[in-house]
């Protein structure tokens, strides 16, 4: 399994390409791609969202999240906001279903460097 983030997400819709659209498609070519469902609720809100690519979307299965998950996402971001580094919300919440289940993100987003130094995310 491998999760996937808004970011890698909304480049394969646009068309864009690179590394991390490569990545993305070959999860769902292997039905191996996975959605934080934080990344869900990014991706469906975006205005002008083609039916084809909503139904892909919405057929992937979702991280699941288990409990204690709040907790452990406040101290993830307290643990990188300590470090006077870059700690969205919405990130912080993605990383922590992927660290939780052990899996993976592809992303295009930076930001993410920050949870894969301190905090043990693992990016693809």
């Amino acid at each position: 399994m491998t999760a996937v983030d808004s970011s890698t997400l909304i480049a394969f819709i646009q068309g864009d390409g690179g590394a991390d659209v490569d990545a993305l498609v070959l999860a769902l070519r292997s039905s191996r791609a996975v959605l934080p469902p934080v990344v869900l609720t990014e991706i469906l809100c975006q205005p002008g969202l083609p039916g084809k690519h909503r139904q892909v979307i919405t057929a992937l299965p979702l991280l699941e999240l288990s409990e204690g998950y709040w907790e452990r996402a406040a101290n993830t971001r307290a643990i990188i906001l300590g470090q006077k580094l870059r700690a969205r919300l919405a990130d912080t919440l993605i990383a922590q279903a992927c660290i939780d289940n052990d899996v993976a993100l592809i992303t295009r987003d930076r930001d993410f460097r920050h949870f894969a130094e301190h905090c043990g995310l693992t990016l693809a």
